[in-house]
């Protein structure tokens, strides 16, 4: 193996300043999460901050959703190019264990948020009636407890196993996490559809879709690549990773981001299509409350700037090998990722599109603890796995 072929030498710990900048970082933001929350919980609508938090909630949670499934995949199909890029989705992951916590505040502000099916007057609608059997109360936060434990437990158990791998180097531990890969898989296609159907679907309980559970999780994979995006141009920056975390890796990863750009659109396009095809009146609604009363401008932002830029701006080969460009279009795509879940759920609260300052402070809440959560959690360790039976094959990682 030549020396522009070996793996990089030490520890493969981050840097003790960049582990101190990033810890201030992630703690600051907690503490301004902190304080978003009980701005949000004293001084606004409980219903609206409800909502708005539950937007937030639902970005973490999707990126970490979204970073598991990647985790999950590599482990699946033996893929060898992504050791590096696999560490830090695992990090990235570690986000669910938050979200667990997260879900607490949702639980107190459920029936300010699930007002339509939890309250009283849902007895005199015929249609929750016949609905009952699912959307009740007991049954809906047991299946949350299901959806929060199995991605909390599979995020910290293939974690634990590739940290362990760290120090044994053992070979099996990479046999025993592939055959534990398919049944995960199914696991979270299941629990994140499921997820999306109780927490974001059932605010308009009247509506439903089929492909909505679909729709969340195309947002998972876009969002989690975004992030990851983002953590590649950055570690590149100042070198770290070496040749495992190369411009052919940044490639491969603005191939999978341009890709589920493409998935996201077709997903949401696909939605709209048949439902405006079928032209049925409790179906189409759901898109009227989205374009009546100024929310057309979100939803042609949604078609502008979640798509057709993205689409353009990270076509070229060039854009992906690009670190300027390949960051823009990730950070675009989280800004517009939280937009599209602004999209799905604030209407069903304000009929009229009206951005106010809570919505802000609904989003701090979630990112500020997760970051903090995450500083805690991971940067203490390696950033990519220092004895993955995969490593030679990463080095060789190149894109004709």
């Amino acid at each position: 193996m030549s020396a522009a072929k070996k793996p990089p030498k030490g520890d493969g710990l981050l840097p003790k300043e960049l582990v101190e900048s990033w810890s201030k970082i992630g703690y600051g933001l907690g503490a301004l999460g902190v304080a978003a929350f009980a701005a949000g919980m004293l001084g606004a609508d409980q219903a609206r901050f409800g909502a708005a938090y539950l937007v937030g909630f639902m970005f973490t949670t999707t990126i970490a959703v979204g970073a598991l499934f990647f985790v999950v995949i590599q482990h699946l199909t033996k893929a060898g190019w992504s050791v590096a890029p696999r560490r830090i989705m695992e990090w990235l992951s570690q986000g669910l264990i938050a979200s667990a916590v997260l879900f607490v505040p949702l639980v107190v502000m459920a029936p300010k948020i699930w007002h339509h099916w939890m309250g009283e007057h849902a007895a005199h609608d015929q249609v929750l009636v016949q609905k009952q059997g699912y959307l009740n109360q007991p049954f809906f936060y047991a299946r949350a407890i299901v959806f929060l434990v199995v991605w909390a437990l599979l995020a910290t158990w293939f974690y634990k196993l590739s940290r362990e791998q760290d120090s044994t180097g053992d070979r099996k531990l990479s046999d025993k996490l592939q055959v534990a890969a398919a049944p995960s898989i199914a696991a979270l296609g299941l629990t994140i559809s499921f997820a999306g159907f109780d927490w974001v679907m059932s605010l308009d309980p009247h509506w439903y879709s089929t492909i909505f559970g679909v729709y969340i999780f195309a947002g998972c994979l876009l969002s989690s690549h975004a992030m990851l995006a983002l953590c590649i141009v950055r570690l590149r920056k100042d070198n770290i990773g070496g040749n495992l975390l190369t411009v052919e890796h940044q490639h491969d990863v603005g191939k999978f981001l341009f890709g589920f750009v493409v998935f996201w659109a077709y997903i949401g396009f696909s939605q709209f299509m048949l439902i405006f095809y079928a032209n049925i009146p409790e179906e189409t609604v759901w898109y009227l409350h989205r374009w009546n009363h100024g929310w057309h401008v979100v939803s042609m932002g949604l078609f502008l700037l979640h798509f057709i830029a993205p689409f353009l701006m990270l076509l070229s080969r060039t854009a992906k090998r690009d670190p300027r460009l390949l960051a823009a279009g990730a950070g675009l795509l989280l800004f517009m990722h939280w937009v599209d879940l602004y999209w799905l759920v604030m209407p069903n609260f304000d009929e009229h599109f009206h951005f106010q300052w809570v919505d802000i402070a609904g989003l701090l809440a979630p990112v500020g603890v997760t970051a903090a959560w995450l500083s805690k959690r991971v940067l203490a360790d390696p950033v990519y796995p220092l004895k993955d039976p995969y490593i030679p094959e990463a080095l060789k990682a190149e894109n004709l």
